[in-house]
């Protein structure tokens, strides 16, 4: 194939606008949720974090099948679809909510819905690139999902004012957007490959990548067993669970933003200020991620996150607190897409729904303990307690990086 002549896939655009509408549905919820939560519902900052810890754990589960699922059938969409779906559906039901069960579960029915799509759509993705065209093709797709995670809160700014603080007439509407993403990812995909077949149309991992890819064979059969991964694609599993354990849930940013004097009604700004970031840096960190080693920009974004968490702890005043916010996109422009091309680039090929499936796993094993772990600092400690261990998390992250890296060369 010839990449100077090479374009995106159409679907690979449309799996981004099927992010960019879902991502405006639930930002438009997630941004006001937690303020909700807390001033209309009483809860406490443990019941927060522990809410959050469940949600992700229901997406824990649900990533343990879909994955390597979309192996064994050979198809990704029909699962893909399933998820978005579920998803779509969860979202009326925070707006009918009466109290914190029927919250809790709206929040694991969209969660669950989130875990049976996301490992299915990374692996569909990389089956339907090019290995020196993967980055940029993540890029994308956090791009579009980005927009959709700025005009999700302005959405909500919008709604809230308009209506004088109406939470449940905003939840309803937010619905709306993702019945959109159902749509277009019915009618807009075209094509699915998996497994084996999967294996045909993506190629062999990047060429020249230097983490000691396994070789992929595209004639040995899709399976469900974890086994026959190499150190490589273990070492990107365990650097994104570092991830999680050091960044824990955005909710914290937003609570941290109202405790310093930012109104509920603003409370959505504070996504609105981390996607701008995040969705206009995503694409040229992936472009710049097909050229040079991916790793150096886990690197930099641990550092980032390092900065942002002391920030955070250190704010007296919103100013800072926002230019904390401002950082924590930054970093995740410089890691999140980069470690879904990692994953790509570092399993085999006819077995990417089963790695996805995995990285996702443990992922969220670790978001489920660092927002618990959150939570309970938070209440026992304070926000500077909270992103001080954050921050701590960060540095020791990138040592145990670095020192991995120098002996494995």
């Amino acid at each position: 194939m010839n990449l100077y002549t090479y374009s995106m896939p159409s679907s690979i655009w449309a799996l981004g606008l099927v992010s960019l509408f879902m991502d405006l549905s639930s930002e438009t919820i997630h941004s006001l949720l937690p303020t909700f939560l807390v001033t209309t519902m009483g809860a406490s900052l443990s019941t927060l974090g522990s809410l959050e810890g469940l949600a992700e754990a229901t997406a824990l589960i649900a990533k343990i099948f879909s994955g390597p699922l979309s192996d064994r059938i050979g198809r990704r969409k029909p699962l893909v679809v399933l998820g978005y779906s579920i998803g779509a559906l969860s979202k009326p039901l925070f707006a009918l909510a009466g109290g914190l069960p029927l919250i809790l579960g709206a929040r694991l029915i969209d969660r669950c819905g989130k875990g049976i799509r996301e490992a299915p759509r990374d692996a569909l993705i990389a089956d339907l690139t090019p290995p020196a065209w993967r980055g940029r093709a993540f890029g994308l797709r956090q791009t579009l999902d980005n927009c959709g995670a700025v005009l999700g809160p302005l959405a909500a700014l919008l709604l809230m004012a308009l209506t004088n603080g109406n939470f449940r007439f905003v939840f309803f509407c937010a619905a709306i957007p993702a019945g959109l993403a159902v749509g277009t990812l019915v009618w807009g995909v075209q094509g699915d490959c998996g497994g084996a077949e999967g294996a045909a149309s993506g190629g062999e991992a990047r060429e020249g990548t230097d983490l000691g890819v396994p070789k992929a064979s595209s004639r040995t059969p899709a399976s469900i067993s974890w086994r026959g991964f190499g150190s490589a694609f273990w070492f990107i599993s365990f650097a994104g669970a570092l991830f999680q354990l050091a960044r824990f849930s955005e909710a914290f940013l937003i609570v941290r933003a109202n405790d310093l004097g930012l109104s509920s009604v603003q409370s959505p700004l504070v996504l609105v200020a981390m996607n701008v970031v995040y969705s206009f840096l995503a694409y040229p960190v992936g472009k710049l991620s097909d050229h040079w080693p991916r790793q150096w920009f886990l690197w930099g974004g641990l550092v980032v996150l390092g900065i942002a968490d002391l920030l955070l702890s250190l704010a007296t005043g919103l100013p800072l607190v926002f230019l904390a916010i401002l950082l924590w996109g930054f970093h995740l422009a410089l890691t999140q897409g980069t470690l879904a091309a990692m994953v790509a680039d570092t399993c085999p090929v006819e077995r990417r729904g089963t790695a996805y499936g995995l990285f996702n796993l443990v992922s969220a094993a670790a978001l489920f303990v660092a927002s618990a772990q959150a939570g309970v600092l938070w209440d026992y400690g304070g926000a500077r307690l909270t992103f001080s261990v954050g921050a701590v998390l960060s540095f020791m992250s990138l040592i145990v990086f670095l020192i991995w890296e120098a002996r494995r060369v």
